[in-house]
């Protein structure tokens, strides 16, 4: 009986974890896109990033997203349409 209840324990939480975390970069656009602010500082947007799940790291001017294995650099973008612009940061090395 108890060997059934972690089972079902372990399952529950296979089953909820994928859901929680946003790691694909549609997931990123879509929450960039889906918000305007004119004034976030990289510090704001790094924070905004986090708490959705992203791997995110305010820099010198941008914010560093880390999305399976690869960096990108997001800058916040004023007056243009979402929160920043995303480009692909190119391998070190």
């Amino acid at each position: 009986m108890k060997c059934g209840m972690i089972c079902i324990f372990i399952l529950a939480i296979q089953l909820f974890g994928p859901c929680s975390s946003a790691s694909s970069l549609q997931d990123l656009n879509g929450l960039i896109s889906s918000f305007e602010d004119s004034r976030i500082s990289v510090r704001d947007l790094a924070f905004y990033l986090v708490s959705h799940d992203f791997d995110a790291t305010p820099e010198d001017g941008y914010v560093l997203v880390w999305l399976d294995g690869t960096a990108y650099r997001l800058d916040p973008n004023g007056e243009g349409a979402g929160l920043c612009d995303i480009s692909l940061l190119p391998p070190k090395g």
